[in-house]
């Protein structure tokens, strides 16, 4: 049987979608209350604490995202889009999955390099497994290469935004009722 909306992401995805945006703005938001508050304090180090938590979640569940855009594919625009715009789309979109699953992995090796496991409320998530800690390489390797994304991601996050924004009023086509939930009948 067709299913009844296939203009529509699945809602499992569209759920994925937005649980992860939260999710990204939360650690962008956490990582910056942590550079502004001063070392020692509670909230210093809690902010980073929750941050790091935030990106074990991310990366949970963008496997599963990654895997059903694989197997449901994305449902089609409409109208249609020009060649060249379907091919920045797919290469930004391969840009934010990247961003995704590279930025938490990154975050992961930096902290076990340093000899550190990842908890939640006392409950270890990602025990360490680095029996002999290297805190210089694990800045001078991970962490520089974490900062540096996370730098770079604001701008692709941004682009994707303003993309989404430019489908839905300067083209207005369906790309974010797709994501919304929205259907076509009710446009």
């Amino acid at each position: 049987m067709a299913s009844p909306e296939p203009f529509r992401y699945k809602p499992i995805q569209r759920h994925l979608h937005w649980i992860i945006f939260a999710l990204v703005a939360a650690a962008y938001l956490l990582i910056n209350l942590h550079h502004h508050t001063a070392r020692g304090t509670f909230i210093h180090g809690f902010t980073e604490h929750l941050h790091m938590v935030v990106g074990v979640f991310v990366l949970l569940l963008v496997l599963p995202r990654l895997w059903m855009r694989g197997k449901y594919g994305a449902p089609p625009i409409e109208p249609p889009m020009a060649m060249a715009a379907r091919w920045f789309a797919r290469v930004t979109h391969c840009a934010l999955y990247a961003f995704l699953v590279v930025q938490p992995i990154l975050g992961i090796a930096y902290r076990q390099l340093e000899g550190k496991s990842i908890s939640l409320l006392g409950v270890t998530l990602l025990p360490s497994f680095v029996s002999h800690p290297n805190k210089e390489l694990a800045r001078e390797l991970f962490f520089q290469y974490h900062s540096l994304l996370g730098t770079i991601f604001y701008w692709v996050i941004g682009l994707h935004i303003l993309a989404a924004l430019w489908h839905h009023f300067m083209r207005r086509d369906d790309t974010m009722k797709r994501m919304l939930g929205s259907s076509r009948e009710a446009a």
